[in-house]
């Protein structure tokens, strides 16, 4: 056998035995995460108002969140957007913008049909997560006290999504509905905490990228600790490890009780010490397709966290109206 053989023959092998390691992993998540599920229940949601819930929407492979305290409202990220301006092939996506301004008008109405939002906050420049907010922004019946949005800076962005994103339009957008508007814009988002309701509410990452760096706008993603009477919940964006964000924020924010997985469960999120350090007791997904095995391997068999999907839930609000029993309300819009 030739050496050029041999070689082949080891990578060949070595390929075999990481799929098959891959795929060993992957069954034990999803066993560990069946028999991990029976320890919570899921209740079906009788639109009551006036508690303190985490509404996690069904948009599919984007994030929108409606934080709901003592019956004020306020909007974390709008979901994806059919808006394509440049008329890429890869960006040619099903929106949602008009399904959570029907969630807003369902949950957030008051008896005139009006819509009071305390706050919207976008947490980086990506249309999935921003694309929906000039249309939520500009209803005529949706009223909003600030938006929180860290500036964009195209010349620090890698190239990739400079010249094949759209994130310079859609963060175009939104400042421009904002304005269009009149709201408050804060942009300055370092060391940012505040009250909302009941709910107290802390951003992490808020620092802007250095003139020198090229980075991905995910590197640029805050976070949102929402707490209530010691209950903690970690809103992780589109956060992730690739520039090391993960480690430095990690012990920072410290345990929490849930974890809204960054990145949507996608690889180079949730890493092993992002995890340990916060040890969630339950994982929230937002995306349509399942976590990455590595954040399966680090969320549910190493910290023993189940990961509920959105998409398989559709929909999920977490119900922390009373810290000592928290309740899970799913299949939210039907």
């Amino acid at each position: 056998m030739t050496k050029k053989k041999k070689v082949l023959l080891w990578i060949g092998v070595t390929m075999a035995v990481l799929i098959v390691i891959a795929g060993i992993v992957a069954g034990s998540c999803a066993i560990y995460e069946v028999n991990l599920e029976k320890k919570y229940t899921f209740e079906k949601y009788d639109g009551s108002k006036g508690g303190d819930r985490i509404h996690f929407l069904n948009v599919g492979s984007s994030d929108a969140i409606l934080l709901e305290s003592d019956g004020r409202f306020a909007l974390i990220d709008s979901g994806e957007d059919t808006d394509n301006p440049r008329g890429f092939d890869g960006l040619e996506l099903e929106g949602y913008e008009d399904f959570v301004v029907e969630y807003l008008n369902k949950f957030c109405a008051d008896e005139n049909g009006q819509i009071y939002l305390d706050f919207v906050l976008g947490t980086h420049a990506h249309s999935d997560h921003i694309g929906g907010f000039d249309t939520v922004i500009m209803q005529d019946n949706v009223h909003i006290g600030k938006a929180y949005l860290k500036r964009y800076y195209e010349d620090r962005i890698k190239k990739k999504e400079v010249e094949k994103w759209d994130n310079l339009e859609v963060y175009t957008q939104m400042v421009d509905a904002v304005e269009a508007k009149g709201i408050e814009l804060v942009q300055d988002l370092e060391e940012v905490s505040f009250t909302f309701g009941n709910f107290n509410i802390t951003l992490f990452n808020g620092e802007e990228p250095l003139a020198d760096d090229k980075v991905g706008e995910n590197e640029n993603s805050l976070a949102v600790l929402v707490e209530k009477d010691g209950y903690r919940v970690m809103l992780s964006g589109d956060l992730n490890n690739f520039d090391g964000d993960e480690k430095r924020i990690a012990p920072l924010v410290g345990k929490v009780d849930v974890l809204k997985l960054g990145h949507h469960g996608y690889t180079g999120s949730s890493s092993y010490g992002y995890i340990k350090e916060l040890a969630p007791e339950i994982a929230i997904q937002t995306n349509k397709h399942p976590a990455n095995v590595s954040v399966k391997l680090n969320v549910t068999i190493i910290n023993g966290a189940p990961i509920y999907s959105t998409e398989d839930h559709n929909g999920i609000i977490l119900d922390v109206t009373d810290v000592k029993d928290v309740v899970l309300y799913d299949d939210i819009m039907n």
